[in-house]
């Protein structure tokens, strides 16, 4: 097992993994940048070097100074946490390279399924169903004009190396294409460094189903069930549950095993999560491969008690699973609310600030993963979500009427947060009653925002 491990990250998930690291007996190193310097998870780290100035590109994406840290301070092992470094195949290898090890997939997996474009080629492959679309990428507007009138609009131009909606561009009509697909690649230039874009046939209203997947170095792999991340404003998940109410127990195997197939396919290791959209008739269709832990893993963790940050760790230090898929055993639900320092009425534009005062829900069932602490500045330069509420029930309703309680309890004065438009959606009677797709946020939201 390792002595001591970096974590190559901030905010609640950097303080998720120093948790249990402590709990194993591991050592932990935090990095940050110069506004991060009061931060939780530096408080709570063992040691803590700053890595640079705000700007994430000179500190937190610095892998230069990342791997210094890792190296300078003796850690055997980074762990990347999610966004940032996480899906980077180039600092993957070099952490390999400086003789230390990356809890995460191999830098050659993480490049495959980080191209959605030969992640699709790869799940053709092996038989698991994809959206029809693009065979690779498109070089012109003239190519994917071509494929959308073969595939038949609307369509959905997707960033090759994209993630988090951005590089992405629905088309309804020949007219709107030249535009959408010079805006789709500049987008992703500036968001990826790389302006490769696909096209996809557009699923309209779907649910966005996906599975837990943990794979060890010995050739055991499991899935953990299923996350439904239907709740979204602009293709950002900000609520999710487990498991899905539109699932049936057959469809939930048939994915379920195609899950642990994409997984096979590219010779998987550690945790990831395959990612599948529903349409109303009950097809499913793979859309990507997160080759890293997920912002939502917390309620796959509540429903099935598996820890899978430490189930990470025990993978990339060389041990076998311990659990097989008959083990596997969901018990209630679970959902998990993303509160974001923004202000849904206003575009959901972020809400910097400092934290004047600050109440934490608790109470059976609940779980809350933060870096928030009263005093604590919320940065400008970061992603804007500030914390997680997770709850258990018995059953969804009553998971539903606990977060209802939790989201009511949860108290943050200094700045602007999306707590009331969440407690909102909990009441609303197609989300109570599981009727609800990807528009849902959109279909509603002057309505949610207006009350």
């Amino acid at each position: 097992m390792f002595r001591r491990i970096l974590i190559a990250n901030r905010g609640e998930i950097a303080v998720r993994i120093i948790r249990a690291c402590k709990e194993m007996g591991i050592e932990t190193v935090a990095v940050f940048s110069e506004p991060d310097r009061e931060a939780l998870h530096v408080q709570l780290a063992d040691r803590a070097i700053c890595v640079g100035p705000a700007k994430a590109a000179d500190s937190y994406l610095n892998i230069k100074n990342v791997l210094s840290a890792a190296v300078v301070t003796g850690c055997d092992a980074v762990h990347p946490g999610f966004g940032f470094l996480s899906e980077n195949p180039v600092f993957a290898d070099l952490v390999n390279k400086c003789g230390l090890t990356f809890i995460g997939p191999g830098g050659e997996v993480i490049r495959a399924m980080g191209d959605k474009a030969e992640a699709r080629r790869r799940m053709l492959k092996c038989g698991v169903p994809v959206i029809p679309g693009s065979d690779g990428c498109v070089q012109t507007a003239e190519q994917g004009l071509k494929t959308a009138r073969e595939i038949g609009f609307p369509v959905l131009i997707k960033a090759s190396s994209g993630g988090g909606g951005r590089g992405m561009r629905r088309v309804f009509t020949e007219q709107e294409f030249e535009a959408a697909f010079a805006a789709a690649k500049s987008e992703a230039k500036a968001c990826f460094g790389d302006d490769g874009v696909y096209i996809e046939k557009l699923i309209q209203n779907p649910r966005h189903i996906e599975f837990q997947i943990l794979a060890d170095a010995h050739g055991n792999i499991v899935h953990l069930g299923e996350r439904d991340c239907t709740i979204q404003r602009r293709n950002q998940k900000i609520l999710e549950e487990a498991p899905s109410r539109a699932l049936t127990n057959k469809l939930r195997e048939a994915m379920g095993e195609d899950a642990v197939k994409a997984a096979r396919a590219v010779g998987y290791q550690n945790a990831g999560t395959v990612e599948f959209i529903l349409d109303g008739d009950g097809n499913y269709y793979f859309i990507e491969m997160n080759t890293r832990v997920q912002v939502e893993h917390p309620v796959t963790e509540m429903v099935t008690g598996v820890d899978i940050i430490r189930e990470q760790i025990k993978i990339a230090a060389g041990l076998s699973l311990n659990i097989s898929q008959r083990d596997v055993v969901v018990s209630g639900c679970s959902i998990e609310c993303r509160i974001n320092a923004e202000n849904p009425a206003d575009g959901f534009s972020p809400c910097p600030g400092r934290i004047l005062g600050l109440h934490i829900p608790g109470g059976p069932g609940v779980r809350v993963d933060t870096a928030l602490y009263p005093g604590c500045e919320i940065s400008p330069y970061y992603d804007n979500m500030i914390a997680k509420l997770i709850v258990h029930g018995k059953t969804r309703a009553e998971a539903i009427r606990r977060m209802r309680r939790v989201l009511e309890e949860f108290l943050v004065e200094g700045i602007e947060t999306n707590v009331e438009l969440l407690y909102l959606i909990l009441h609303h009677r197609d989300f109570i009653k599981g009727r609800y797709d990807t528009g849902f946020i959109e279909k509603n939201l002057h309505m949610l925002v207006e009350r």
